[in-house]
């Protein structure tokens, strides 16, 4: 059979139009042939919760004062430790002091001698005065007396005060607790050479301890005050306490962007020491909240969102939700979802527009 030009042509033409339409019908079969996708969901019902938060910090005075020479010089001695127990008044350490003693002794020589020039000026005053009563000496060496003892008084006193500033230089070179308490940090050791006011001990002041935490900038407006915190040591997690919040730092580190956060401790166990390592653990009610599995988000565009399953058909959709903050395992939706909604939780890769599912229903 011989076909003309403008048959061939048309053949041609029938041929590509027709090769479309054969893969959509194709693809349709196929579409109409796939079975329906086996996947989780999961009903929308807001429920009241409660919220977890956990911090790490460590354990320090609530009364702490560093104590330090008022004046420079060398350490000779450091005489307690980390941990130690002191009483008011006991020596903590010593800076050498040789100057400062021979300077004692020479003002104490001082006031000594300054003391017997005036006994001698005392009694040769209290003679001259009684040699004028019976008129065995004239006014002018009773007055040159009375001048002499006068002029020594005078000395006694400028030496006493003198003895008493040297006295003090003396006593500074010696550190002394200023109350009972019990050294919880040491900043130098013998050997160094320090400037005057630089801390040598931390001392922790009373029985007071307070677990103290770098919070997130958020976290602390979600702590009710007096809230009742429970706490274990991270070392040793069955050595179990409580606490409650006690004060939360109005100033954001600018550094860290946390916040201090001090929970007074509670009849602290036996083996709670300063600087031990703790957790806190803060459990408290939140009002009714939509939540998901991390497993369900999926994305449109750049918009976070879930596959909606119509329970009439079994159908899925997208539906774009808005996210209020992550949790473990769990995401705090705000919008985009309504109570009784079903939400597919297992293989959303795998979904499109109008994909079939087996409903597996788990609440």
């Amino acid at each position: 059979m011989t076909f003309s030009v403008f048959e061939n042509r048309m053949l041609r033409l029938g041929s590509l139009l027709l090769c479309p339409l054969v893969a959509a019908l194709l693809i349709a079969g196929q579409t109409r042939a796939e079975p329906p996708l086996v996947a989780s969901v999961i009903r929308i019902q807001p429920a009241a919760d409660s919220e977890t938060l956990s911090l790490t910090g460590e354990i320090n005075a609530r009364d702490a004062v560093g104590v330090s020479f008022p004046m420079g010089g060398r350490i000779l001695t450091v005489s307690v430790r980390e941990g130690d127990r002191v009483k008011k008044g006991q020596e903590l350490a010593r800076l050498e002091s040789i100057q400062q003693e021979q300077a004692l002794r020479g003002a104490e020589a001082a006031r000594n001698a300054a003391e017997a020039d005036l006994r001698q000026a005392r009694e040769e005053f209290d003679r001259q005065e009684a040699f004028l009563e019976r008129g065995a000496t004239t006014r002018n060496r009773r007055d040159e007396a009375e001048r002499s003892f006068r002029i020594s008084k005078a000395n006694v006193d400028g030496a006493t005060a003198e003895l008493g500033r040297i006295r003090k230089a003396y006593e500074d070179t010696f550190l002394r607790a200023t109350a009972d308490g019990v050294v919880i940090d040491r900043l130098a050791d013998s050997g160094e050479v320090l400037a005057a006011a630089r801390p040598v001990l931390e001392l922790a002041l009373g029985d007071g301890m307070d677990a103290v935490f770098d919070a997130p900038e958020a976290m602390p407006t979600k702590i009710p005050a007096k809230q009742v915190v429970q706490l274990a040591l991270i070392e040793s997690p069955s050595v179990q306490f409580t606490g409650y919040v006690r004060k939360v730092s109005p100033l954001v580190d600018p550094k860290s962007g946390t916040v201090e956060v001090s929970i007074g401790v509670d009849s602290p166990p036996q083996s709670v020491r300063y600087g031990d390592a703790v957790r806190a653990t803060i459990i408290r009610p939140v009002p009714p909240r939509i939540t998901i599995p991390y497993s369900a988000l999926t994305a449109l565009g750049k918009e976070p969102a879930v596959w909606v399953m119509d329970p009439e058909t079994n159908a899925v959709a997208l539906s774009l939700i808005e996210i209020s903050h992550y949790l473990d395992g769990l995401i705090v939706v705000s919008g985009g979802l309504t109570n009784g909604q079903l939400v597919v939780t297992t293989s959303v890769q795998l979904l499109y527009p109008g994909r079939i599912l087996k409903l597996k229903e788990s609440n």
